[in-house]
């Protein structure tokens, strides 16, 4: 895999981060909100540790 294929599918990963924040704001999600959260860090994690190891400058 090329650094533009992986840049690509980590762009597609990050985009769902939206939907796991607004996942957190539901009432209803108990005791997941833990698995949420952790997601979400994890997440964060991923993409910075992305943009280290591959900057957007070539």
């Amino acid at each position: 895999m090329n650094p533009d294929t992986i840049r690509e599918k980590v762009k597609v990963i990050e985009s769902k981060r939206e939907f796991l924040v607004k996942l957190l704001d539901k009432p209803n999600l108990g005791i997941l909100s833990v698995d949420v959260k952790q997601a979400i860090e994890e997440l964060d994690e991923l993409v910075e540790e992305f943009e280290l190891t591959f900057p957007e400058n070539k």
